[in-house]
């Protein structure tokens, strides 16, 4: 079920809820009594409360969920915001000021029902030590999961060779970091995902030519919330550089990989690129070339091996003809970001 559910009893707001529902493309429920609310409540994706019987609805005490915003059109008086509190409310609305905002809520609905699923896998990429090749397994990740969904590589580190030219976008058309870090409010998941430089069903989010930018903590919230909404697999590269920045994606990621070239300076690094991360359960090893053997860098860094590849052959030519560092499903990128792919969807599985 993707329809929202919109309780009021004031037809004035009703009239302007629909017409916002109607711009978004999407048709909703509507209920004016408790009854008929309740019937609907938990599961309605989005519910939309008026304030004018929000009271009401407080009394009978719905279930405690998710995505329950209250609507007032005018002033707001104080007492709303203790009312939205007992409904179990994230926010109040106010109309008109609030209008572009409902409206972006309600249009990822509208994608919801296209078939975007209702929240993407968020998947972290960084380097156990220089040179392991993050930025090049994160690509091949997307490019293979853009075969069997909505994907989106998002880069993260100023410094690295930018994933538009390793996946071969950089002469696409699309926003990038510059156009997204001084933006205010929420971000529509389908506005970001169409507005991207893309090949078929596989976007990017990077940084234009020249000297290198920063991120914004706000933007990359917005922008990470927003391509779970609207894509299947997120992608995000990952610096080796301790920021704070950093650490907070890193630890909103449902799984980390760390690249790992396997040989005793390279464990030794990624060592201490595990020991960075908290959680270490959401940490997984991808080893790259051959050496130390899989069990025992899995004892060193305590963080188990969840692939392991060997060096690809052609891999800079194909990256210099922009095809995209997977150039075939049997070479080692794509045969290694498959089998990653299958273990996260397994993941994806035994988390809903």
């Amino acid at each position: 079920m993707t329809a929202p559910l919109l309780i009021t009893r004031d037809q004035a707001l009703l009239d302007e809820l629909l017409r916002l529902a109607a711009a978004a493309g999407v048709t909703p429920d509507v209920a004016a009594d408790g009854g008929a609310a309740l019937r609907g409540w938990t599961a309605a994706p989005l519910v939309l409360v008026g304030a004018d019987v929000a009271e009401d609805l407080a009394r009978i005490s719905p279930t405690r969920r998710s995505h329950v915003y209250v609507v007032a059109w005018g002033g707001v008086p104080d007492d709303l915001f203790r009312v939205a509190l007992a409904v179990g409310a994230e926010s109040v609305a106010q109309l008109p000021r609030s209008e572009a905002w409902l409206t972006e809520l309600l249009t990822d609905l509208g994608d919801l029902g296209a078939g975007a699923s209702a929240e993407g896998l968020l998947v972290g990429v960084t380097g156990g030590s220089g040179g392991a090749g993050a930025t090049t397994f994160a690509c091949a990740l997307g490019q293979v999961a853009a075969r069997r969904g909505r994907a989106v590589v998002v880069d993260a580190d100023p410094l690295g060779p930018g994933i538009d030219r390793v996946l071969g976008l950089e002469d696409r058309d699309g926003v990038r970091w510059d156009g997204l870090c001084d933006a205010t409010g929420r971000l529509s998941a389908r506005a970001l995902r169409e507005a991207l430089p893309r090949r078929e069903g596989l976007g990017a989010l990077t940084w234009r030519a020249g000297a290198p930018g920063s991120l914004q903590a706000f933007a990359v919230r917005e922008v990470l919330s927003a391509a779970r909404r609207g894509h299947d697999l997120v992608v995000v590269d990952l610096p080796r550089t301790p920021d704070p920045l950093v650490d907070e994606v890193a630890a909103r990621c449902d799984r980390l990989l760390v690249l790992v070239v396997p040989t005793v300076a390279g464990v030794t690094s990624a060592v201490r690129t595990c020991a960075r991360h908290h959680d270490p359960t959401r940490v997984r090893l991808v080893l790259r070339g051959s050496g130390v053997d899989p069990a025992s860098v899995a004892r060193a860094t305590g963080v188990p091996v969840l692939a392991r590849m060997s060096d690809q052959r052609g891999l800079a030519e194909a990256i210099d003809l922009g095809l995209g560092p997977v150039r075939s499903r049997r070479g080692a990128l794509g045969r290694a970001a498959a089998e990653v792919l299958d273990q996260l969807s397994l993941l994806q599985v035994a988390a809903a």
